[in-house]
């Protein structure tokens, strides 16, 4: 609160600024903080704000105001906040430094990821701290656009080792989606004590008491209506209380009190008022522009503003309050507000801020307008390239409603629900469909239209939901755009895939669907022979589509891949490659896919990637090199708020090393998560994993159960294949044979026809299980050969289990403990601990005592600190450990400190050699 021009201690908010204190303070020291000040409109935010303010001597201070007519505009409140930082830009790295520079319309690119824009603002507000912290305020944050919101939302989860402190004001709504469960102030009314004392302070005529008590009971403490609304009473009504009650909200008095003040003003004072709340930028030079325009005198209606304590004119143009801004703008009719909307568009200049200028335009144009829709379909597609799809979809939503042919207008409402789809605002997505529909589309846009609605009922539903659409559109497209139809129809598979069980037709009708297009001969692009293939082991049998399948996947190995190409199909082709037992394949393909989706900052495709990458690695027995994958595929989950990719991680990674509690947590998180409830894979994933849990501890029953329910559903592939191997094993322990020989026959079709060492070596190994005598010797050594040519070590190493167990069974000693030992010590490198536990009670029936694993070193470290450590292993630098793992430098250095204190070393050289995996804690 402001006293005779010097400002003094708020009234009744001692305890609200001793918190803004501490954590100033605690920036000081080199420590982050966040805080998101919360309350309703005249509360004090803003002034706790100007209080921080006021004692950030010594601190670099960066502001942004959030506006509500810029909610559309993406990055908007972002620039407005870091335009000061830019300078530090080179010293970010460059993936990072372009996502921010294209974002922000310094430069032309490709859409950047939000979350790797999110990333580079990270690494911005780091490399400007320097020798005094950074003070980043942003006031009204509730009217940020969403980008920009979503952007510092994902900064402020991930500040930790910066001296930054990050404080956001949120007016108070029934929605708390904006900034939900980061540290909070809630900012309340003052008690009667303090509002009587400020009152006291603002009113300086006789106030009768009755008048004083009532203005104290209906402002309910807030402090800008206790000051404002007074303003509104008359004489008689303060010295006596004669007036109606007013049931208005508190927001609609206040905002009352500031429309009378407007209106109480001349004619060019309010305009010039309106000129302000129309622009949100706050450009004084474009305000007098546009005062020149109306024919105002600027300096003078400004001074007359400035008097009624409503605006200030200054380096900005700012308002006393957001509600004078949504006040004045409400003073006058459509027409003088469209007069001024024109006057800002012939103001502004379209070479550097077109998007501002079209909206004006936009907002002055009453009628359709295909010049003007033009324009802001233009808009779009440049805030489409900076990664700005809500911004787009806006646009192309106001330029459907202006587009006077019913063609565009349908393509153009289209487009603005894709954008609406893009931007996970799916209700508004369907409804633009729906008026793109009543227009006039041709065959393709009604085709494109079907695979969006499909696309929307996937993302907001279930995948079964959305696949009769999504098959509906790839039939409707093929006769026009052949490669658009074999994207959806990849799409359709995927969702089909993803149902499994609980879908109706599921994977078989997409499959007849595709067979159905006329030319499929299996001879086309890759792409379609995928496709092909798919469809013709579901429909026809593994012997026929398998071999199209690898021809296919063998000419992804080899062929180049664009961007789009390799980031849309090496998904399908990895899972694909692991359906026909390609190992080499699968390797191959999967860390391609890693590495393109890394390089392209692909957040959206990175985590599939990952959790693809992790499967292999799991299967090839790098157990260690998995969980590092996993720790990056859930920092990913924890930056978009996804807690999917670590407990999938989990899912795969936990049963091979035994651990029945993490698996079991997995396993209960991922069925009972509402959003995968329509997802019968889902079940065949846990299954399996449950499956692979209990064959490593003995404990058969459970496995064959588990394994039973796992490959349920053949036509699922993948896990549900899997499934089937963990079935023979259990079932031959449990003197099931005929269910096993049933599973083995299946088994070894599938090995004849795709002949690769791992299908073969898979094959030879549950054959041996039930052979006897020299055939079954024969046949675990196959195996075990075939396997460890394939790489898959894991089951390369099971393979040797089995076959100890046998020798040992067969009374063969000598032989039993070469090939128990040769299993225990895969098993105990890789992690595997209930299978390198059932390789040493094996050894100890066979005379050889092997102690239990104790770990080299006695330091524990968390998941987090052994990924940092193993990259430092790798050679990799602070910056690019950050990027990995969505952390700033500061904070990896941080945590890397820690790990030193930890292993007792002051070099990174010294960890080089160290055994990380034995001193990790459960992620």
């Amino acid at each position: 609160m402001v006293r005779d021009g010097a400002r003094t201690e708020l009234i009744g908010r001692q305890d609200e600024c001793e918190v803004l204190d501490d954590l100033l303070a605690q920036a000081r020291a080199g420590r982050s903080g966040v805080l998101v000040v919360r309350g309703e409109a005249g509360i004090g935010k803003t002034e706790l704000l100007n209080h921080l303010l006021d004692r950030a001597t010594g601190c670099h201070v960066v502001r942004a105001v959030g506006v509500q007519s810029e909610m559309e505009l993406s990055y908007a409140g972002l620039h407005q906040l870091c335009a000061p930082l830019l300078a530090h830009l080179e010293g970010i790295p460059e993936p990072q430094r372009n996502a921010l520079r294209t974002a922000f319309g310094m430069q032309l690119g490709d859409a950047p990821d939000r979350f790797l824009v999110g990333l580079a603002t990270l690494s911005l507000l780091a490399a400007a701290v320097g020798d005094e912290p950074l003070l980043c305020l942003v006031d009204d944050a509730q009217w940020l656009d969403r980008v920009s919101a979503q952007t510092l939302e994902f900064v402020a989860r991930r500040l930790l080792a910066e001296p930054v402190l990050l404080v956001l004001a949120v007016r108070e709504s029934g929605s708390r989606e904006v900034f939900a469960d980061l540290p909070e102030l809630a900012v309340r009314g003052l008690g009667e004590r303090d509002s009587r004392e400020l009152l006291d302070s603002v009113v300086t005529g006789p106030l009768d008491r009755r008048v004083r008590d009532r203005i104290i009971a209906e402002t309910r403490g807030n402090p800008l209506a206790l000051v404002e609304l007074p303003r509104g009473l008359t004489l008689l009504e303060m010295a006596g209380g004669f007036g109606v009650p007013e049931t208005r909200p508190l927001s609609s008095q206040i905002e009352a009190g500031f429309l009378r003040r407007i209106r109480s003003l001349p004619a060019p004072t309010q305009q010039l008022l309106l000129i302000a709340a129309t622009e949100p930028v706050g450009d004084v030079s474009l305000l007098r522009s546009a005062a020149e325009r109306l024919g105002i005198d600027a300096d003078r209606a400004a001074t007359e503003a400035e008097a009624a304590g409503l605006m200030t004119l200054g380096t900005w143009v700012r308002f006393r309050h957001p509600l004078v801004r949504s006040a004045a703008y409400r003073a006058v009719g459509f027409e003088e507000r469209r007069r001024v909307h024109a006057a800002l568009a012939e103001s502004i200049d379209a070479t550097l801020y077109p998007e501002r200028r079209v909206w004006h335009l936009a907002s002055a144009t009453t009628g359709p307008d295909e010049d003007v829709a033009a324009e802001l379909e233009s808009s779009a597609g440049r805030a489409q390239a900076r990664g700005g799809v809500a911004a787009a979809a806006a646009f192309l939503d106001r330029a459907a409603g202006l587009t006077p042919d019913p063609v565009r207008r349908g393509a153009r409402a289209l487009a603005a629900a894709r954008a609406k789809y893009q931007a996970g605002a799916f209700d508004a997505a369907r409804e633009l469909v729906d008026a793109a529909e009543l227009s006039h589309l041709d065959e393709v846009g009604a085709g494109r239209a079907t695979l969006l609605r499909g696309q929307i009922m996937s993302a907001a539903k279930s995948a079964s939901a959305g696949l009769p659409l999504l098959l509906e559109a790839a039939k409707r497209l093929q006769p026009f755009d052949s490669a658009l139809a074999d994207q959806t129809y990849r799409d359709a598979v995927y969702a089909a895939l993803t149902a499994g069980r609980l879908a109706t037709g599921g994977v078989g009708d997409v499959a007849e669907a595709v067979l159905s297009t006329p030319g499929r001969s299996g001879t086309e692009s890759r792409e379609t022979r995928l496709l092909t293939g798919l469809a013709r082991v579901v429909t026809e049998g593994y012997a026929v589509g398998a071999p199209i399948l690898l021809d296919a996947v063998a000419a992804f190995r080899e062929g180049e891949l664009s961007r789009e190409d390799g980031l849309g199909w090496l998904p399908f082709a990895c899972r694909m490659s692991h359906n026909t037992w390609d190992f080499a394949a699968w390797s191959e393909l999967s860390a391609r896919l890693v590495d393109l989706a890394r390089d392209n900052g692909a957040l959206a495709v990175l985590p599939s990637a990952l959790l693809l990458r992790l499967s292999n690695r799991v299967f090839a027995g790098d157990l260690h090199g998995a969980a590092s994958l996993t720790v990056e595929a859930s920092a990913i989950g924890e930056a978009t708020g996804s807690s999917f990719f670590a407990h999938y991680g989990a899912l795969v990674l936990e049963p091979f090393r035994g651990r029945e509690s993490t698996t079991r947590q997995a396993i209960e998180t991922l069925t009972q998560d509402r959003l995968l409830r329509g997802e019968g894979k889902v079940t065949t994933a846990t299954q399996w994993a449950a499956a692979v849990l209990y064959n490593g501890l003995g404990r058969y029953e459970e496995a064959y159960a588990a394994a039973e329910r796992g490959c349920e559903n053949p036509q699922e592939l993948g896990l549900s294949l899997q499934s089937r191997v963990e079935l023979v094993e259990a079932a031959v322990r449990l003197g099931r044979t005929e269910r096993a020989a049933e599973a083995v026959r299946t088994i070894e079709m599938m090995a004849q026809v795709s002949g690769t060492p791992w299908a073969l070596g898979i094959s030879a190994a549950a054959r041996a299980l039930l052979s006897e005598g020299e055939t079954a010797d024969a046949l675990h050594r196959e195996a075990i050969e075939r396997l460890d040519t394939a790489g898959v070590r894991m089951d390369s190493a099971r393979a040797r289990l089995r076959h100890g167990e046998w020798l040992r069974q067969e009374r063969r000693r000598a032989q039993a403990r070469t090939r128990l030992s040769e299993a225990h010590e895969m098993f105990d490198a890789a992690g595997a601990e209930a299978f390198a536990e059932r390789a040493r009670r094996e050894l100890k029936a066979a005379g050889v005592k092997v102690r239990g694993r104790v770990p080299a070193e006695t330091a524990v470290l968390t998941a987090k600190e052994v990924e940092i450590a193993r990259l430092v292993q790798g050679g990799f630098t602070n910056p690019e450990i950050g990027a990995r793992l969505f952390l700033s430098p500061h904070t990896v250095e941080w945590h890397l400190r820690k790990v030193f204190a930890k292993l007792g070393v002051s070099s990174r050289k010294e960890i080089g050699s160290m055994r990380l995996e034995a001193m990790a804690t459960t992620p």
